[in-house]
């Protein structure tokens, strides 16, 4: 599939997306937008993408919010949007990923309280590998087995994350989770989703994300940014925002 094949799959893929668009363009309205040095390169073509790549038009907000895709988990009509921008490689998101995110999956997504939207944002200055992590998860998306990666890949972190070649590993995630195996590895081994990825960052760079996990929480035209990755922080942020639907907090 060509990339503009792939965008336009992106684009087709439900109404649903355009409401997570205006929330994301509420918050950089709301945080405002400056001259943000960011720069990526190209990955050699047919080979593994392991960085950036440059991507045609991402200084147009609307093409960005077209380009960039989060992956949500519950209602998409909840009252509430947390935000995750995260790295698979970083141990905070970890911790997040598997101590915090499962509280606020029970309590707070399946009650219908609050939508969960998770964005890659690999930080590869430090951690290299990440954004081929990120571009893995995207490939086992395509086969409807995204939290399952996600998660494996947060669970076993130590073993890959500081690996120069990781993609053995990660094709065993693959396996682990009941993917079609050669279609994963070519997925992988390719340059699949490096625009999507890169996308991602750069929605990340224009809403002043700069560590990860960065976590928002709110609603069309109010949100905020929680202070601390912790289930309390993100229920305080909810009381303070409150939701039409009293969506605030879980007791």
């Amino acid at each position: 599939m060509s990339r503009s094949d792939e965008r336009r799959k992106a684009r087709e893929q439900g109404g649903s997306n355009m409401t997570k668009f205006y929330v994301i363009l509420g918050v950089v309205a709301i945080v405002g937008i400056g001259a943000v040095g960011y720069s990526v390169t190209s990955s050699a073509l047919g080979a593994a993408a392991m960085e950036p790549v440059e991507v045609e038009g991402l200084d147009d907000l609307t093409l960005l919010a077209e380009i960039a895709q989060g992956v949500t988990k519950g209602d998409e009509d909840a009252p509430i949007t947390i935000i995750e921008f995260g790295d698979y490689a970083c141990p905070g998101c970890g911790g997040f990923a598997l101590s915090v995110k499962p509280q606020v999956e029970l309590l707070l997504v399946e009650t219908g309280k609050a939508k969960f939207v998770f964005y890659d944002f690999p930080i590869t200055t430090i951690h290299p590998t990440s954004f081929l992590a990120a571009r893995t998860a995207r490939c086992a998306q395509d086969q409807g087995k995204f939290w399952e990666y996600h998660d494996a890949l947060f669970r076993n972190q130590a073993s890959w994350r500081l690996e120069a070649s990781p993609i053995a590993n990660f094709l065993g995630f693959g396996e682990d989770v009941g993917l079609d195996a050669d279609e994963f590895e070519a997925c992988v081994k390719s340059d699949r989703h490096a625009d999507l990825v890169t996308a991602n960052m750069r929605l990340g760079y224009e809403l002043r994300v700069n560590s990860t996990p960065t976590i928002m929480v709110g609603r069309p035209g109010e949100f905020l940014q929680v202070p601390s990755a912790t289930f309390q922080g993100i229920q305080e942020a909810m009381d303070k925002i409150g939701s039409p639907e009293n969506a605030g907090g879980a007791n």
